[in-house]
């Protein structure tokens, strides 16, 4: 039994395990391989879809399946299979028709499992799609294009990195609103529409959420401490449900959780370091 055997620790990767340019702080990949090797449960929980997010998993050392989709899916990276996948419950191709009605001709990208796929070209998104390395085909909407598990919309003038999302103008952010609160009014009870950055909103199944899916993952391990650091919107649910969180300093919803070093200085080590040890001191 390791000094962390009761701990399951799930954190949030863009700006929270990475820095804001993306890059990965070695400290935190330190931190989690010591963790880890004291018994602790680690893993990723993201809003990105497996296509997205398989570009870390040579990197990012885990030992728990990884949460993909805002909590929508859980997949076990060594069996190479969903643990558990939540699937958006209304008909695919009507449904990607009213939220495109809805969207006020902005990008519209629907997130399977091992692509993605658009419905109209985009020299903004091809830049952006470029830049992720995520396989992106063309489609009709009434197509046959597998689970429906995510649907994001982008806001038209995104750029060429994850980080672009996170910043707009203050017409940009109008549209967005207007889109989220479109979309919400539409599709009601039968989905859960999240606005993860100022020009990303993500469509997900009814009750999907990181913190649900975070408390699912506890139960099947068996830990009796769940901490989760995060720093967006899409966040607030795991932060929430957790039993500690925490947030990396400037982050966007830091001024509602205790708060760690930066993003770039190495957030997620200091949660290991710091501050890890000092719960499990007061806990029986």
């Amino acid at each position: 039994m390791g000094r962390f055997s009761d701990v399951l620790l799930t954190v949030d990767f863009d700006r929270t395990l990475t820095a804001e340019d993306s890059s990965i702080p070695e400290r935190n990949l330190e931190a989690i391989r010591y963790f880890m090797a004291e018994g602790g449960a680690f893993t990723v929980n993201t809003g990105r879809s497996l296509a997205m997010s398989r570009c870390f998993f040579d990197r990012v050392p885990m030992n728990a399946p990884v949460l993909l989709y805002n909590g929508g899916a859980a997949y076990d990276i060594q069996k190479e299979a969903f643990v558990f996948a939540h699937e958006i419950p209304l008909p695919q191709g009507p449904t990607l028709r009213r939220i495109g009605e809805l969207s006020e001709g902005q990008i519209l990208e629907l997130q399977g499992g091992e692509s993605h796929f658009i419905f109209s070209r985009s020299e903004a998104y091809e830049k952006y799609s470029a830049w992720t390395g995520v396989p992106v085909a063309m489609a009709k909407m009434e197509d046959d294009l597998g689970p429906f598990l995510k649907v994001c919309v982008f806001d038209g003038t995104i750029r060429g990195t994850v980080d672009s999302l996170f910043h707009a103008e203050p017409e940009e952010l109008a549209r967005m609103d207007r889109v989220e609160g479109a979309l919400r009014a539409e599709l009601g009870e039968n989905a859960t529409v999240l606005r993860v950055a100022a020009r990303t909103i993500d469509i997900v199944a009814p009750g999907v959420s990181k913190g649900k899916a975070a408390r699912q993952l506890q139960a099947v391990l068996g830990k009796k401490l769940l901490v989760c650091v995060g720093d967006e919107q899409n966040d607030i649910s795991m932060l929430d449900m957790a039993d500690f969180s925490f947030c990396p300093a400037g982050s966007n919803v830091a001024d509602r959780y205790p708060n760690v070093c930066a993003c770039g200085d190495g957030a997620v080590a200091d949660v290991i370091y710091k501050k890890i040890p000092g719960i499990l001191a007061h806990c029986p």
